[in-house]
């Protein structure tokens, strides 16, 4: 539940997933990309139970068989998570990457092209920053940060993680920018030669990022399938009757501790009230931080979490049997990259 992108479960991202207090961070390539925090957080809740009579009951919200899940730890790896890259992969591919870059570099003559490198004085005003909030329909479970901060981003941890990620090593000189980067007559880059040699397109970094998937059969399908499935799936499990239920409990639970009613952890997460900056800050009012603790402890209270779980993994093990050779093509592919990194790496 970045994703995460998150994190709450479903939170997924493309390249380079790390996590810093409740976020989710993608990196691009050096100085040149931006920072993309996907935040996942949701409220919390404060005890209180189901309504009679117009509510619907706690015990009806239940499922039997569910996992109990008090925090994000508690949270099983859902089936569609075999089909997609773990963190740890992003950072094998990362690491591959860069060493492919390195080797390339040495083949046009520079010797001593580090490892890591920086492409100008980096400082930390000089890293641009995109902040893309996005959340899950059951949201964060962690209560001490929802005391702290309410919906909004640990500022702090933030800064702490940008410097952590700014660019290491020496700068590099201009003759080696125009190979690393491709920097020359054709359109994307390259088609100059260096020693007799033509640069590749998009030059040595991006010749590095397209040996990993050299052999993927359908970069396309690999990229967007399970994506695009999990999307979906994640709809019908908004619909699915015995989600629907067990959020009116927990909305009848925050509404019984003094909050306003809300659809979901999502639509509480995404209030207008929080007055939420483009960094992704709130201004952590006592309503707010109240209405974020609630959120929580109504979803431990009546395992609204364990609920969409159960409802998640039942959905994603019928989609998975109904398009098991698409599902088993991707997996094929997600095995070729990772072969080619251990052949890098080695």
């Amino acid at each position: 539940m970045l994703n995460p992108q998150l994190t709450c479960a479903d939170g997924r991202l493309s390249v380079g997933a790390d996590k810093v207090a409740g976020m989710k961070v993608t990196w691009g390539k050096r100085w040149a990309a931006a920072l993309v925090a996907v935040v996942a957080l949701a409220g919390c809740g404060a005890g209180g139970g189901g309504r009679d009579g117009a509510g619907v009951s706690a015990r009806g919200a239940r499922l039997s068989g569910a996992p109990e899940v008090d925090s994000e730890r508690d949270l099983p790896e859902l089936p569609l998570d075999r089909y997609e890259f773990s963190r740890r992969d992003y950072d094998r591919q990362e690491a591959a990457t860069l060493r492919l870059t390195q080797v390339c570099m040495k083949s046009y003559g520079f010797a001593d092209f580090p490892l890591h490198w920086r492409e100008r004085d980096a400082t930390l005003g000089g890293v641009a920053v995109a902040a893309v909030i996005s959340t899950t329909l059951t949201g964060s479970l962690d209560l001490d940060r929802a005391r702290r901060l309410g919906y909004g981003v640990d500022g702090d941890a933030l800064k702490e993680y940008r410097e952590r990620r700014l660019p290491k090593g020496r700068l590099i000189t201009q003759d080696e920018y125009a190979v690393l980067r491709g920097v020359g007559e054709g359109p994307s880059g390259g088609g100059f030669k260096v020693d007799g040699r033509e640069v590749p397109s998009g030059g040595c970094s991006q010749r590095g990022a397209r040996q990993l998937r050299a052999d993927v059969k359908d970069e396309p399908r690999l990229t967007w399938y399970v994506t695009k499935r999990r999307t979906a799936l994640d709809k019908a499990v908004a619909k699915d009757r015995r989600m629907r239920r067990a959020l009116d409990v927990w909305a009848d639970c925050v509404e019984d501790k003094g909050f306003a009613r809300y659809a979901s952890p999502e639509a509480a997460f995404r209030d207008k009230a929080w007055r939420r900056g483009g960094d992704g800050r709130t201004g952590h009012t006592p309503r707010e931080r109240g209405t974020a603790v609630a959120d929580i402890e109504c979803k431990r209270e009546h395992n609204t979490a364990g609920v969409w779980w159960t409802v998640a993994a039942e959905k994603q093990r019928y989609d998975i049997s109904r398009h098991q050779a698409s599902y088993d093509a991707v997996r094929a592919d997600l095995e070729r990259v990772r072969a080619a990194v251990r052949r890098a790496l080695a």
